[in-house]
Parts: structure tokens; C-alpha cells; sequence
């Protein structure tokens, strides 16, 4: 499955229309962001997380999704499960990230 990017206009439509999701919140001039991007991908692919919607969203162009899941460094990983936050993690590591989408499982 695609990273999809997305706005504040849709965060939380999507967040609610899908059963499981993670969400990356970035920001253009986090290197740790970019070097993430793409594991991120990768891990989209991962027959794994099959069912996992990923989502990318900009954290300083879209406050709303932001404060969605209490964005407060980048970059920030929260998984949500049909339409409630389950847990959020700011963090550059992979395994981080892959203990996350487990708990989607």
C-alpha cells in the first residue's frame, strides 16, 4: 500500500473512513523526517501492516491533524484505530515504529 499525503481538510475524515492507520507527521526542514521517508514507504509495502492505511501529513502546514494526536516533535508516528488514537511516538527509529504498527494487529 501507498504513503498517501494528506491535509487537514481529510485527517480526520480518512482517520475515521479506515479501521487502522499510521500517521508520520513531518516537516520539510526535519532531516531526520527526510531520512525516514523512505523506511516509511517500505514499510507500507510490508505484507506485515496488509490493511494499514499510512499517511503522511506536513505537522507545521496542518495544525488540526497536529493536535489530532498531540504533535509536539518531529518526526511523530501515532496509530489510530477505527477513529481513536491508540499511541504516539516521536521517534527516528525503525523498530520504533514497527513495535506501533504491531499493535495494529
Amino acid at each position: 500500500m501507498a504513503v498517501e499525503i494528506i491535509t487537514d481538510n481529510d485527517c480526520k475524515q480518512v482517520v475515521e473512513t479506515n479501521s487502522k492507520v499510521i500517521v508520520k507527521y513531518f516537516a520539510g526542514w526535519c532531516g531526520n523526517c527526510k531520512l525516514f521517508a523512505p523506511k516509511f514507504r517500505r514499510l507500507s509495502e510490508d505484507a506485515r501492516f496488509k490493511g494499514v492505511k499510512f499517511i503522511d501529513v506536513n505537522a507545521e502546514e496542518n495544525q488540526e491533524a497536529r493536535q489530532l494526536a498531540g504533535v509536539k516533535n518531529l518526526p511523530y508516528f501515532a496509530i489510530f484505530r477505527e477513529g481513536r488514537l491508540v499511541e504516539g511516538s516521536a521517534t527516528s527509529k525503525e523498530d520504533v515504529v514497527v513495535e506501533l504498527l504491531s499493535k495494529l494487529n
